[in-house]
């Protein structure tokens, strides 16, 4: 149970953490790089999250109310061992996320995007060393509502940040939607290579977009709408030009 609690606990704030930065690269872009659609980066995070973060408080509340009614358990070597790894760990965060700070300072690339970056880790890192080092420090005997309220408030925390990602990359059906459109899109691309093929072969368009099947063997099948299973719409403007369309969501 304690392995589980503290497995939980890192796959979280690591999950945590992604999902910040990815709305920190959505909301500070940065000019000199490359960022495609946000969503890749911000579902991987949002969908461990939701699993990982209840397992930490289901066990984690589990785990207290074990050590609640058997106040032996606390003095356990493994488990102060796996609190004070945590607060090894979270120390080191703390201390080479302020060196990077500082080194971004001498360096002159204190922008907004880093410097959120930057108080988003020592933010974390601080919660989770404060919490465990009081923990740590607990005596058997006191009686206290710190726990309830770290689940309470870190879970209102999660949830706004859970909840901020369905406005940046949309709902399941957005993105669904989404998903249907990229096909679409592929699907031209690839009509459209067939149909500079074809002029390339006979110097002519076709008048149709049948007639890129009919050459038995080039084994070419032609790509219909995911969703409708209707067939792109195809108009042969000149000689030298033609149009493709498809209905986008």
């Amino acid at each position: 149970m304690h392995l589980l609690v503290f497995a939980a606990l890192y796959a979280s704030v690591v999950s945590f953490l992604a999902l910040i930065f990815a709305y920190i690269n959505v909301s500070f872009p940065d000019q000199l790089g490359f960022y495609g659609d946000a969503s890749g980066e911000i579902i991987g995070p949002s969908s461990v999250l939701i699993v990982i973060f209840p397992v930490f408080i289901l066990a984690s509340w589990l785990l207290g109310k074990d050590l609640s009614k058997n106040q032996e358990k606390r003095e356990m070597k493994f488990r102060k061992w796996l609190i004070y790894f945590t607060l090894f760990i979270a120390a080191v965060t703390i201390i080479v996320d302020l060196i990077s700070l500082v080194s971004s300072f001498y360096n002159g690339e204190l922008t907004i995007r880093f410097l959120t970056k930057v108080l988003a880790v020592l933010i974390t890192a601080a919660v989770v060393f404060w919490y465990y080092f009081w923990d740590l420090k607990k005596t058997s005997d006191s009686k206290t509502n710190k726990p309830k309220l770290f689940a309470g408030l870190t879970s209102l925390v999660v949830l706004i940040v859970i909840v901020a990602g369905f406005f940046i990359v949309g709902t399941p059906a957005q993105q669904r939607a989404k998903r249907f459109d990229q096909q679409r899109v592929n699907d031209l691309q690839i009509i459209q290579n067939q149909l500079v093929n074809y002029w390339m072969q006979k110097e002519i368009l076709p008048e149709r977009t049948e007639d890129l099947t009919n050459d038995q063997l080039s084994g070419f099948i032609l790509p219909k709408d995911p969703e409708t299973e209707e067939s792109y719409e195809y108009t042969k403007l000149t000689i030298f030009s033609f149009r493709l369309c498809a209905v986008f969501k």
